[in-house]
């Protein structure tokens, strides 16, 4: 249908404009449209690509975690040995410290220092320095159990590690630590605990 340069519509010339440059204006816009149409759909598939990858990821360390935990799980849980590490990084520990270091309240962390002192795993006594305060430190048995099992994890994902293409193992460490930041997860703090990596 011809355009009535007496009837403005949507799309007309501007005075002093024709009517190819103003067709040439629509077609702009509708490219600019369908660009960043297409500029989200990449987006949102990019993410959508980076969320599996990373959920494979996660499935291939819990896997390791469970596997180095092999022929002690009838001893200690997952959780448990994490109170473990804490301990064997730290030392003798207060109830009330060893719950914030585990990020738990009190109440949990009793329970867990229970269960593993019937294990022979740890230990209550008196502080040395303070008679009047109780500390939880580890058994000779409960420090070999740490330093078992972390050395087989380690032992996992060194073998993975390694098996990647060195110039996809320098990009690891700067995705890695941006997915960190991403999920304001604080740094790994510089003690025993954290470098057992647990």
């Amino acid at each position: 249908m011809a355009r009535d340069g007496n009837n403005p519509a949507e799309g007309a010339a501007r005075p002093g404009q024709d009517w190819a440059s103003t067709e040439l204006d629509v077609s702009v816009l509708e490219t600019a449209g369908a660009l960043e149409t297409a500029g989200e759909f990449e987006t949102a598939w990019e993410t959508d690509d980076v969320v599996s990858a990373l959920l494979t990821a996660s499935r291939v360390l819990v896997g390791v975690s469970a596997r180095s935990l092999a022929g002690v799980e009838e001893s200690v849980t997952l959780t448990q040995f994490r109170t473990l590490v804490v301990l064997h990084g730290h030392g003798s520990t207060r109830l009330v410290a060893l719950a914030e270091r585990l990020g738990v309240n009190a109440s949990t962390a009793l329970r867990t220092v229970d269960r593993l002192i019937a294990a022979g795993m740890v230990r209550r006594r008196e502080n040395e320095l303070d008679r009047r305060e109780v500390v939880i430190d580890l058994t000779p048995a409960g420090a070999t159990m740490v330093g078992e099992v972390t050395a087989r994890r380690r032992d996992a994902i060194e073998n993975i590690v390694s098996a990647m293409p060195a110039d996809r193992r320098r990009g690891l460490v700067t995705s890695l630590t941006a997915f960190a930041d991403a999920a304001d997860e604080p740094p790994s703090r510089d003690d025993a605990a954290s470098r057992l990596g647990w």
